[in-house]
């Protein structure tokens, strides 16, 4: 049976959203017969992410929070994968962090101690969100733009899809959002569109699928 683990913390509005956007793909995963270990609000902390990665050995990781170039944190900003300390647990799995920057750094080294494969950015990752939405983040439309590629390449794997189909399907949806908001002549999206865009990248294994 493949596992997934899913950090969700949810101490502010940027990892409120994350957390919400992440629900649909932890129900697609269980109506799959995948195991989920959700690890949200305050369990989403270094202790409980390393006990999991250790004693459930999960397919895939997905980590929704702050970051760096050598870390991704998860509730109050605790630092829950770092370089050079634990990313040897992300050994034989396949990884996507929703973080700003930690593709830059912690992808590859996370690669080189044995992850199957890294997506993230390599620079911040940024989105829009309507503020008086933010008790209704699946309504936010603004914040769909940029938050539903990641949705999309965390389900395209679910589904059976290869690292590399997943971060194309993403990218195109990051691309049909870009033109959308050029049309309608959103330039702050439309910039913060393509920033995203070129900074989301994959290491590794791109030809790997959760088995």
């Amino acid at each position: 049976m493949n596992t997934i683990l899913f950090t969700r913390p949810e101490h502010d509005p940027t990892t409120h959203y994350l957390s919400h956007w992440c629900k649909e793909s932890i129900i697609l995963a269980e109506s799959k017969g995948i195991k989920v270990l959700d690890l949200n609000r305050e369990r989403a902390v270094k202790i409980e992410v390393e006990n999991r990665l250790t004693k459930f050995s999960p397919n895939m990781v997905v980590l929704n929070g702050h970051g760096n170039e050598n870390m991704v944190t998860g509730h109050k900003n605790e630092p829950l994968i770092i370089v050079g300390n634990n990313e040897r647990l992300l050994k034989d799995k396949i990884i996507y962090a929703i973080s700003c920057r930690s593709a830059k750094n912690l992808g590859p080294k996370s690669v080189s101690a044995g992850a199957i494969s890294y997506s993230g950015y390599d620079d911040d990752f940024v989105f829009i969100y309507e503020p008086e939405k933010i008790s209704r983040p699946l309504s936010d439309n603004t914040a769909r733009m940029f938050l539903e590629h990641s949705q999309i390449y965390v389900e395209s794997l679910i589904k059976g899809n290869t690292v590399d189909e997943a971060t194309k399907r993403s990218k195109q949806n990051l691309k049909d959002n870009f033109v959308k908001a050029l049309s309608e002549n959103n330039t702050t999206a439309t910039r913060f569109l393509w920033w995203d865009l070129k900074h989301f990248v994959s290491h590794g294994k791109i030809d790997a699928r959760l088995e």
